[in-house]
């Protein structure tokens, strides 16, 4: 039986792709990689060709044997059943948590500071979190320690689950901009271990090394950029 090929995204640029890789992964699912090239202008060229096999026409998306699952959820849901249930919590209470943060972060995490996109984690220069992101980032952050100490740690539910996985694109771009975190310390020891993981690092480390992806709602309206940012800007428009 041929291997399932996962057509999988620009590292610094896909944090889906990145969620249902860390899945298969963790689930020791054996696939072939094909990353495809979502950046801009290629992008679109790219995304056309995915359109022949994949009715989402994105990334990520899984081919097995004659299959596609086009979604990065059902994904890890397939990696869960993969690894017999092993990257979700054995308790159904638990499991429903579990799978309300899938569900949480699937549907956007409520919009959580959303200029802080996944590319901006791989910027050369980080700006400072505006008031409102910080009351975003404390809102999910003190679910997120009512959680820890409930399982006890060190992840989410005790093991680390699909529920980790999923958040772990949101811990790099949060985290690289430093938000205060002196009154969520579980919370913070546990973004320091998902940072940690041999896999998230495997796949950090390649897209530290890539040209950044610069978005021009990063900078907030109003607020001059530095000579620093518009270097940046001029620098990633003629690469």
């Amino acid at each position: 039986m041929a291997k399932p090929i996962l057509y999988s995204g620009t590292r610094n640029a896909s944090s889906w792709a990145m969620r249902a890789w860390l899945a298969l992964r963790a689930a020791n699912v054996g696939f072939v990689e094909e990353v495809v090239d979502i950046r801009r202008p290629q992008r679109f060229r790219e995304l056309a060709r995915m359109s022949l096999f994949s009715p989402s026409a994105s990334v990520p998306a899984l081919i097995v044997e004659q299959a596609v699952l086009f979604d990065s959820l059902a994904i890890m849901e397939f990696a869960n059943e993969a690894a017999s249930g092993a990257l979700l919590p054995g308790d159904d209470l638990a499991r429903g948590q579990a799978r309300s943060i899938l569900a949480w972060q699937h549907s956007g995490l409520s919009g959580i500071c959303s200029r802080i996109s996944f590319e901006s984690s791989f910027y050369p220069l980080k700006r400072r979190l505006a008031p409102d992101e910080i009351s975003e980032c404390s809102r999910l952050f003190g679910y997120l320690e009512k959680l820890l100490s409930t399982h006890d740690g060190p992840y989410l539910f005790g093991a680390a689950s699909l529920a980790d996985f999923a958040l772990a694109p949101t811990v790099v771009r949060l985290s690289r901009h430093q938000p205060p975190m002196a009154s969520f310390p579980a919370t913070e020891r546990w973004m320091d271990l998902v940072i940690s993981h041999p896999l998230v690092i495997e796949w950090l480390s390649e897209a530290d090394s890539l040209p950044p992806v610069w978005l021009e709602d990063y900078l907030i309206p109003g607020e001059p950029a530095s000579e620093a940012f518009a270097a940046i800007v001029d620098k990633v428009g003629h690469d």
